[in-house]
């Protein structure tokens, strides 16, 4: 028994390094000024698909991301651990994307791959925090959803027990297949890179890739058509342009802060009980917790 898994993972700026031109003029992110990661709660969603290859040897799993050219970069990453291949879309037609046009394009994406018997990505990504791309892209797919799982338990060919962990504890639910889950970062944290599948994808591009950096070595491509990740434009998935990118997202951004948080009063508490209640209490009062 073997499946095939698509992992929706997003490239997305540190949000730990943001500074004065993180944002462009018109609202949205500017990418290329900001050192860019793996989306955290994605490599959750890789590992649980990893898990289900451990289990089912022959399993494939296909890792799929929509940005600009350098978001290959994740598709090399899941590699490294243990995906079995990588697409990329990639188009200017895809930029400024909100929710709605970005799980449109993956959707489209997902078609086009076809045979699929599991989806899995992270609930949300840091650059946007909504947790909405995965449920959408389910929506768009007509398939079922599972939310906030924790873990895929337990997986056959008919169905899927999924751990969920919420707010107030944990429920455990099962759902036919074909599936999406989302998973949170309370999940399995996934595993480091693979030494021997670091050798083997190092040299993995996209045509894109390999055009920008002028490769002499066209022949390791053909010989290898491993080491070629999968590259589609607007066209290739059959996409309505209308519905990709910016015009095809009614979210805009209105207005733009800088937040800075400013330490004022504090207060030192000792070990003793009686300060740590009359704390508790303040905090109550003044609606901060309760």
């Amino acid at each position: 028994m073997t499946f095939n898994i698509i992992v929706l993972a997003k490239q997305v700026p540190d949000t730990r390094n943001v500074g004065k031109d993180a944002m462009k003029a018109d609202g949205t992110v500017n990418r290329g000024a900001l050192p860019a990661i793996f989306n955290p709660e994605d490599l959750n969603a890789l590992e649980q698909a990893l898990g289900i290859k451990d289990q089912y040897p022959g399993t494939k799993i296909t890792v799929l991301t929509m940005g600009p050219a350098r978001a290959a970069e994740i598709l090399r990453e899941g590699l490294f651990r243990g995906a079995d291949d990588g697409v990329l879309l990639t188009d200017r037609a895809f930029a400024g994307a909100d929710t709605l046009a970005t799980s449109y394009a993956l959707a489209m994406a997902v078609k086009k791959i076809g045979d699929f018997d599991i989806i899995i990505s992270g609930r949300q990504a840091i650059d946007g925090d909504t947790a909405q791309v995965g449920p959408q892209v389910a929506e768009k797919l007509g398939i079922p959803q599972v939310t906030y799982a924790e873990a895929i338990e337990s997986i056959d060919r008919k169905r899927a027990r999924v751990k969920r962990r919420l707010e107030n504890g944990v429920e455990v639910v099962e759902s036919p297949l074909p599936l999406l889950v989302t998973v949170n970062g309370s999940a399995r944290t996934c595993r480091p890179r693979n030494a021997k599948f670091l050798q083997k994808y190092k040299h993995a591009k996209t045509v894109t890739e390999r055009q920008v950096e002028n490769l002499d070595y066209i022949d390791l491509y053909s010989s290898r058509p491993y080491l070629n990740l999968t590259e589609w434009s607007v066209a290739d998935v059959n996409a309505d342009p209308v519905q990709c990118g910016l015009s095809g997202s009614p979210t805009k951004v209105k207005k733009i802060e800088n937040v800075v948080f400013q330490a004022k009063e504090s207060k030192r508490l000792t070990d003793d009980d009686t300060e740590l209640e009359d704390l508790i209490k303040e905090l109550i009062a003044n609606h901060t917790i309760g």
